[in-house]
């Protein structure tokens, strides 16, 4: 009989609302900081994580992630890892910009953003793939070289989808498929003792295999 239970989790913890979020402005790897609802949200994530045990915490360098992270782990003891790898999509020309800029400047990539994220290709910036691709190789040496059972990685809404993209087996092209990645959204992926690997939570809400039926 094949054991299969559960034998580690992964936590995937956006940040929370920044003042670029609230201004609608393109944040790429620039830094913005978190509002007051930002650190709110984080100090509700905080109550809700409360029955979890967590032994590691990894975390994007940026200011938004490092705030996050320091108002969910604050009592926990745990020392928090900044990582570089785990910072948002690097948008190039385009960090700092009004999205409403954004849209009358440069109209097809602004589309294709959004709606065709396989088809997004911007001179300077990093496509959906090359973040893809970066974010599962720190998170294949993060577990590699940390034991942790339950493990807590705070980063970006695009890095997290691309994740969640490559367990559910699902295109690039697809990546903004509901649900939403909200502000300190929390979804759980499950690592099984034969090796597979499951999302659990997407987003706070309990996952199906129908990506139409969610509760």
């Amino acid at each position: 009989m094949t054991d299969h239970t559960i034998v580690r989790r992964i936590h995937l913890i956006r940040h929370g609302e920044t003042n670029w979020n609230r201004e609608k402005r393109a944040q790429g790897q620039q830094d913005s900081v978190l509002t007051e609802s930002g650190k709110q949200q984080a100090a509700d994530l905080r109550n809700r994580l409360a029955n979890f045990s967590f032994d590691a915490v990894y975390c994007s360098s940026s200011v938004r992630t490092r705030e996050t992270a320091e108002i969910l782990f604050a009592d926990s003891g745990l020392d928090i890892h900044y990582c570089d790898e785990l910072r948002e999509i690097h948008m190039g020309p385009w960090e700092g910009l009004l999205y409403a800029e954004l849209r009358l400047s440069h109209a097809d990539q602004f589309y294709a953003f959004w709606n065709q994220p396989d088809q997004f290709a911007l001179d300077g910036a990093e496509t959906y793939n090359d973040v893809q691709q970066r974010a599962l190789q720190k998170l294949q040496r993060i577990l590699d070289k940390d034991p942790a059972r339950e493990l807590a990685i705070v980063s970006h809404g695009v890095v997290i989808k691309t994740l969640l993209c490559d367990i559910e087996q699902r295109p690039l092209s697809r990546l903004w498929d509901a649900p939403s990645m909200h502000n300190c959204a929390h979804s759980i992926i499950d690592l099984y003792s034969d090796g597979s690997r499951r999302i659990s939570v997407y987003a706070d809400q309990t996952y199906h295999h129908d990506r139409n039926n969610y509760q």
